[in-house]
């Protein structure tokens, strides 16, 4: 089923949306010197979309101060993207939970799916149980969720989602503050 989102253009859509949402809240909230803030966007290269998906999917939302003596820039918190790594953030969710469990032969029709390796999923699942527990919203999850399992790390935190596409964007949303590369404060 999760695997069906990886090639729905009108889902990485949905994402983009609320990542339009999000950083129009950035903009209107203003910098903390007082000063108003401008469009700052930076392209991004994220791996794992549609082919079919447009140029918009390829510029991450952000903003600079107006202010001359500030000049801070602010970015907005983001379902589609995880700070800095370079796959889409459903692609960083979603591929380690489908990896479980799966055959050789299942792993080569994921690998022709998505272009990813073996090291970068082991890489994800690393992270998943090792460094995300220890970012603040790792721990606000351990704390709030204890039925979270770390070693089932990330399948355990959508399960505390539900299930289905609507999970998935419940999670993209309480993990986007990782997209704003604050690690999840």
């Amino acid at each position: 089923m999760y695997q069906t989102l990886f090639a729905d253009a009108s889902f990485f859509a949905l994402l983009r949306e609320i990542d339009l949402d999000l950083a129009n809240s950035a903009r209107l909230g203003g910098c903390g010197c007082g000063g108003s803030l401008h469009a700052a966007r930076y392209p991004r290269k994220p791996r794992g979309g549609p082919a079919c998906l447009g140029r918009e999917h390829s510029v991450r939302e952000s903003f600079c101060c107006s202010e001359e003596g500030c000049r801070r820039r602010t970015t907005p918190p983001s379902v589609r993207f995880f700070g800095r790594k370079v796959f889409f953030s459903l692609i960083i969710l979603l591929v380690p939970i489908l990896r479980e469990g799966l055959t050789p032969a299942r792993f080569r029709r994921l690998e022709e799916l998505l272009p990813v390796s073996r090291r970068t999923v082991q890489r994800w699942r690393r992270w998943w149980r090792e460094v995300f527990s220890t970012t603040p919203r790792g721990r606000q999850a351990s704390a709030a969720m204890p039925l979270l399992e770390s070693q089932r790390l990330p399948g355990s935190l959508l399960e505390m989602f539900g299930s289905g596409r609507e999970a998935v964007v419940r999670a993209l949303r309480w993990l986007a503050p990782l997209g704003a590369g604050d690690h999840g404060r």
